[in-house]
Order: structure tokens, then C-alpha cells, then sequence
């Protein structure tokens, strides 16, 4: 799939957060704002890999948020991140027993999230949203989304059929992903504006 010119921007953008979140985490370990950035970006990032790089960059991040909560257990945007990781985490799963326990774990984090700071709509719909989860899960799987894995991993001998696998398949998984993750780019991107971090230069 061909990146729009405001995707390019934005895995620019999250790119150069996690290569700041990085450094800052070398100079500063328990920096629990930087780790739930850093997080953030790897879920944002992880929307323009493949399926199998897609689910390490999402263990990674749950890694960075369980390090966030061991830092400060209340930290309700941590608590809130690591629900729509295991959301992603569901989505990519191909056993529906497997992403329904994935699903309860998000919905777990989003209200321990909204218990911290209640009232925030953006938990409350995480929460809500997550309720219908099981529901969409199936539904898209239904329609092959399991098979991607299989299908662009398969040799083919006809290098158009395989083209045209990979990139019905990688649409999909931009149009799942949309929903999950793009409250996560906004927090992260909030979170980078605070924390001063300069924009990456424009691309020319």
C-alpha cells in the first residue's frame, strides 16, 4: 500500500519520538512520561509493518507500558495505552479464544484508566468500543483477515496474485488499526508537544 503523504508525515513523526524516547530512556530510565510516549509511538508505528513485525513492535510496547506501571501504577495514560495494545494485540490474533482473552485484558486496563482519572471520554469510549470488540473481531475475520499471515508468507507463482493478497490484506489492517490506535497518536503526539521535543524536518 502506497503511503499517503499524511502517513509518510506521520511515521516520520512517530519515528523520530521513539528514537527521542530512546534516548531520553538511556539518560533517564524511570522517566515514566518517556516510556508511555515511547510506547505510544511503537503502537503508532506498528500500523505501517507487516503483521509479524506489527506484533513485536506491540510486545515491545506492553513491555515499555508494564515498565511505566512499575514506575507509577496510577498512571492513567499508561493504564489507557496498554488496553489498546492488548486491543491490537486481539485484532492480530487468528484464535478467537486467544483474542477474547486479550480483549478482557484491555478492557481491564481501560477501566482501571477511567477508575484514575474518571470521566474522560477518551477512556470511556475505549471502554465501550472494547465491549464490541469480540463482535468486529469475528466479523473481520470472517472475511480473511486470519489469512494474512498465511497468504503473503505462502510462495506464489503468480507474483500479481501475491500483490494483490498483500495489498487487500494491508488495507485491512490500516482500516482495524485506524480505530484502535489513532487516540494513541493523539495522546503521544500531546505528550511530545509537551515535553518540547522538536518536530522532524519537513520533507521536502
Amino acid at each position: 500500500m502506497d503511503l499517503q503523504h499524511s502517513d509518510f508525515d506521520r511515521l516520520l513523526f512517530f519515528e523520530h519520538a521513539r528514537k527521542s524516547a530512546e534516548a531520553t530512556y538511556a539518560k533517564n530510565p524511570l522517566d515514566a512520561d518517556n516510556l508511555t510516549r515511547w510506547a505510544g509511538a511503537l503502537l503508532e508505528l506498528s500500523q505501517f509493518q507487516s503483521v509479524s513485525e506489527s506484533k513485536k513492535m506491540i510486545l515491545d510496547a506492553i513491555s515499555k507500558l508494564e515498565e511505566t506501571l512499575l514506575i507509577n501504577p496510577k498512571k492513567h495514560d499508561a493504564l489507557w495505552c496498554l488496553g489498546n495494545a492488548y486491543n491490537s494485540q486481539a485484532f492480530l490474533n487468528p484464535n478467537q479464544e486467544a483474542a477474547n482473552g486479550f480483549f478482557d485484558k484491555a478492557s481491564t486496563y481501560f477501566k482501571q484508566a477511567l477508575d484514575e482519572d474518571p470521566g474522560n471520554e477518551l477512556y470511556m469510549k475505549s471502554l465501550e468500543v472494547t465491549f464490541k470488540a469480540p463482535e468486529l473481531y469475528a466479523e473481520i475475520h470472517k472475511h480473511g483477515f486470519a489469512q494474512q499471515e498465511t497468504a503473503t508468507a505462502e510462495p506464489s507463482t503468480s507474483s500479481s496474485t501475491k500483490t494483490s493478497k498483500k495489498k487487500k490484506s494491508s488495507d485491512l489492517k490500516y482500516d482495524i488499526f485506524g480505530w484502535i490506535i489513532l487516540a494513541v497518536g493523539i495522546v503521544a503526539w500531546v505528550g511530545f508537544a509537551k515535553s518540547h521535543v522538536p518536530p522532524p524536518p519537513p520533507a521536502r
